[in-house]
C-alpha cells in the first residue's frame, strides 16, 4: 500500500513574519477525505559547536512559546534562498560569537511532521576561532559551555529539554569519540 495523500485543496488562512498557515483537504489512502492544519516553515539550523577546549558551547534564551528559558544549541531560520551551510556559519558566529574552521552536517529533522514542515538541519562545528556576538535587536540569550558529559546529564536530567538540542548534542557526542 502506497501511504500517501492527495492533496485537493489549499487555502491560506494566516501569513505571519516566520510561517504561514493553510488549511487543506486531502484525500486518504482508503479513498475517503480529510482535513489538515498546515504551518509553512522556511527551515532553519542548529549548531552544536566545540571548542579547542572541548567545551560545548550553548546558549539560553527566552522562548515566549513556553513560557520560560531554554538552554539549546545555537540555531535560526533560514533566509529566503540561504544555503543551510551559510546559515549555519551565520547564526553560530551571530548568537555565539564563534566562526567555525570545520563544520559537518549530523542530520536533518522534522520538528513536528504532524502539522508543521519545518525542517532544522543539524550541524556540528568545530576548529572554533572567537569572534564576537552580532546579536538581532530583539534577541537576548546568555552564552553558557559544558562538556559532552555535562549535555548528556542536563539530557537526562531535563535540564536540556528541546528536542533539536538533544538530538544534535546525542549525535555530535558519538561523532566526536
Amino acid at each position: 500500500m502506497e501511504l500517501k495523500e492527495t492533496l485537493i485543496d489549499s487555502k491560506k488562512v494566516f501569513q505571519g513574519s516566520i510561517i504561514t498557515v493553510k488549511q487543506e483537504r486531502v484525500v486518504l489512502v482508503n479513498g475517503k477525505e480529510a482535513g489538515r492544519d498546515v504551518v509553512v516553515h522556511p527551515g532553519a539550523v542548529a549548531v552544536v559547536a566545540v571548542t579547542p577546549e572541548n567545551k560545548i558551547v550553548l546558549v539560553r534564551q527566552y522562548r515566549h512559546p513556553v513560557g520560560e528559558a531554554l538552554l539549546e544549541i545555537p540555531a535560526g531560520k533560514l533566509d529566503k534562498g540561504e544555503d543551510p551551510d551559510h546559515c549555519a556559519r551565520r547564526e553560530l558566529e551571530e548568537e555565539t560569537g564563534y566562526l567555525a574552521g570545520r563544520l559537518k552536517q549530523l542530520t536533518a529533522i522534522y520538528t513536528t511532521p504532524g502539522f508543521c514542515n519545518e525542517k532544522i538541519t543539524i550541524y556540528l562545528a568545530t576548529e572554533l576561532a572567537k569572534t564576537a556576538q552580532h546579536l538581532d535587536d530583539d534577541e537576548f540569550l546568555n552564552r553558557e559551555y559544558c562538556t559532552f558529559q555535562e549535555a548528556q546529564q542536563m539530557i537526562a536530567d531535563g535540564r536540556i529539554h528541546d528536542a533539536k538540542s538533544i538530538v544534535g548534542l546525542l549525535m555530535a557526542a558519538s561523532s566526536c569519540r
